[in-house]
């Protein structure tokens, strides 16, 4: 007797991510002592959830390079030139998921391919979420994620740096980012 199985039905959704609602975030030593902390405020891309099982779930995520903002006019623009983010060259910070699985309740392992001036790693974010689905006051379904990975930044080719008159340097190689980012299910 031949085993027929019925194929599996999967019910993937689509929840694309806010861009007002959502926010990178990244934070670096300054001449070894304290964090400077930016952000990037062009932040798009989507999830692509199968709700039977997450493992099959994808997410891609862009963020506009020149959109940083770290509070002072001249690091921006030095961080836009090709010292560091080279802009001009390289318009897009791209992610995008191989795998994600649960660690535990709450908490989910999101590993991909990051994409910086060119130059892909594969990088896995710690998620805190998603929150449960939740209507907005338009009658729009929203769903929340925090994810934090931690670069070597000389590993994406932003190797400028400056040596300190007291010994040391003047921007750390570690950087840790931080994406909040709510999504609305289309």
């Amino acid at each position: 007797m031949a085993n027929t199985a019925a194929p599996v039905q999967t019910s993937t959704t689509t929840w694309n991510i806010d861009p007002a609602h959502s926010m990178a975030e990244f934070k670096v030593k300054h001449m070894m002592i304290a964090n400077v902390k930016g952000q990037f405020s062009k932040v798009s891309g989507a999830l692509f959830l199968d709700e039977s099982d997450l493992a099959n779930s994808r997410v891609e995520a862009s963020i506009e390079a020149a959109s940083i903002h770290t509070r002072d006019e001249q690091r921006d623009a030095h961080l836009k030139s090709p010292d560091f983010f080279d802009v001009e060259k390289f318009p897009t910070l791209h992610f995008k998921s191989k795998s994600i699985s649960i660690v535990r309740d709450g908490e989910l392992a999101v590993e991909g391919d990051l994409t910086i001036r060119g130059v892909t790693h594969e990088v896995r974010f710690a998620v805190e979420g998603p929150t449960p689905p939740a209507k907005d006051p338009w009658g729009n379904t929203r769903v929340a994620v925090s994810a934090t990975t931690k670069i070597n930044r000389k590993d994406f080719g932003l190797t400028w740096n400056a040596a300190l008159e007291t010994g040391g340097i003047l921007v750390g190689d570690d950087v840790t980012i931080t994406l909040d980012v709510e999504f609305v299910k289309a």
